[in-house]
Order: C-alpha cells, then sequence, then structure tokens
C-alpha cells in the first residue's frame, strides 16, 4: 500500500452508495442514531445488509446516558470508539471502559446480556456499532478489546481486526478483514481483496474521498462487490475511512 499515480481511471461497475443524509434517524434525546441499514424503528427493505454486514450504527450518546442491559446471541459485535469514554459491562463479568483508539468485540454466540454508557459527565461518546453474522453459531460466548497506535494508520491502512486470533487487531467468528486509514490530501492508496467472493464495504469517517471514480463524503457508505482491488484517494486534510471486507453470501 503506497502512493500511487491515481491517473489511470478505475471504473467500479458492481457497487452500492449509501450517502449520508439517506440513512435511518433516531433521536431519543439522549441517544442520537444513524442506520445505515435496517435497525429497530427503521426498516428499508432494500437495506437490510451487506453480505454478512447487517448493522452499521453510527451513535451519539449524551453525557452520561446509555444502554441499559440488553441480551444478544449469534452476532459478532463490535464497537469503534470515535470520541470520549465509553463504559462496557456485561455477564461475562466484564466491566471495562473503551476510547478512541481501541477496538472492543463481542461473540454473543449462546448468549450474553450487556450494557453501554457513557462514563463521562461533560462530554458526548460518539460511536459505531457493527453487527456481523457469525459463520458458525452458538459459539462460546467472548469479549475482547485491544488499543491501536493511532499513527500506524496515518497514509497507511492499519488492520483492525480479522478471522485470526495471532493476526493484527481483534478477530471475530467470520472471514472478514477491517481496515482504517487516515490519509493527507491527495494521498492515494490501495486494497487488495483477500478472498474470492467477498466485497468491501467502505465507510467515510472524516473527510472526502474517491474510490474508482466514485466521490464520498463524509459518513458516506459504498459497498463494492465481483472485485478484487480498490484504489482509495483522500480529497481533504486528515481524511479517515473504514473499510470492512466480509464474506457477500450469508
Amino acid at each position: 500500500m503506497e502512493n500511487k499515480d491515481s491517473t489511470k481511471e478505475e471504473v467500479i461497475t458492481n457497487y452500492i452508495l449509501h450517502k449520508a443524509n439517506t440513512r435511518g434517524h433516531a433521536n431519543h434525546g439522549w441517544l442520537e442514531s444513524y442506520h445505515t441499514f435496517s435497525f429497530a424503528n427503521y426498516h428499508n427493505p432494500e437495506r437490510m445488509n451487506f453480505g454478512v454486514l447487517r448493522v452499521l450504527n453510527d451513535d451519539r450518546v449524551n453525557q452520561g446516558m446509555g444502554f441499559g442491559k440488553h441480551p444478544h446471541d449469534n452476532m459478532e459485535i463490535i464497537s469503534i470508539p470515535l470520541e470520549g469514554d465509553l463504559e462496557h459491562q456485561d455477564s461475562m463479568g466484564n466491566t471495562t471502559v473503551i476510547k478512541e483508539g481501541d477496538i472492543q468485540v463481542m461473540s454473543a454466540g449462546t448468549g450474553i446480556f450487556h450494557s453501554e454508557y457513557n462514563k463521562n459527565k461533560d462530554q458526548l461518546v460518539k460511536f459505531l456499532q457493527i453487527w456481523i453474522y457469525p459463520n458458525q453459531k452458538n459459539v462460546t460466548p467472548r469479549y475482547d478489546q485491544i488499543t491501536l497506535d493511532l499513527k500506524d494508520r496515518h497514509n497507511k491502512l492499519q488492520q483492525i481486526l480479522s478471522p485470526n486470533p495471532e493476526d493484527a487487531g481483534v478477530w471475530i467468528h467470520q472471514d472478514a478483514w477491517f481496515y482504517i486509514g487516515k490519509l493527507d490530501n491527495g494521498f492515494s492508496t490501495s486494497y487488495q481483496l483477500k478472498k474470492a467472493g467477498n466485497g468491501i464495504y467502505a465507510f467515510v469517517l472524516k473527510g472526502d474521498f474517491t474510490i474508482g471514480t466514485i466521490a464520498l463524503n463524509e459518513r458516506d457508505g459504498l459497498g463494492i462487490w465481483d472485485t478484487n482491488e480498490i484504489t482509495i484517494t483522500a480529497n481533504s486534510a486528515d481524511a479517515e475511512i473504514l473499510l470492512m471486507e466480509v464474506p457477500m453470501k450469508l
């Protein structure tokens, strides 16, 4: 992955573009959430999932507020904090705090209960909540979190999740790989998909990008399939993007 000459246009034919302002929206006062895919009271039959990627929620939680204890099963749940401190408690006995630079993962498996609260009384929490269908059911529930070095995503793609416990980042029960890149204006890099039959969903955390010939702005999402490689170019300073390579068959 390196700075490339992007004069050759890369035309993408199999894709779906989700502009930020077309997402589902819920404002509960203490929680404001944008849903890329159908969730809770937002139901759009054309936006049920992208392959095994089932939920991509962009959440903002007010000071001292949060999600009370609730159940999950047979889902891989990933939380990516973007701002503030999020306190986690679960039925496995974990009590932890995650913040920007951390990645949290839960394999719900046979069933867990958990809660997530804004630990602070003086600032918001912003985080992404992502659900992935697992490739095996009724596994033993598990929890993990790690802290990443944010410098390792400057002008490169930092792996934050994979199927392999020995690999970089956290791991899940699915042939999926996640990366985050923070790129300077004009910097271009490429991503080669790791497994045949997988697609890739890009979500812009900050700034502006071009993938192939498709322009993306903050909080836009782009799903691409039937491709082996994509080229990503930042069009603003400190532009940040999340890439999620996932199987397309449920």
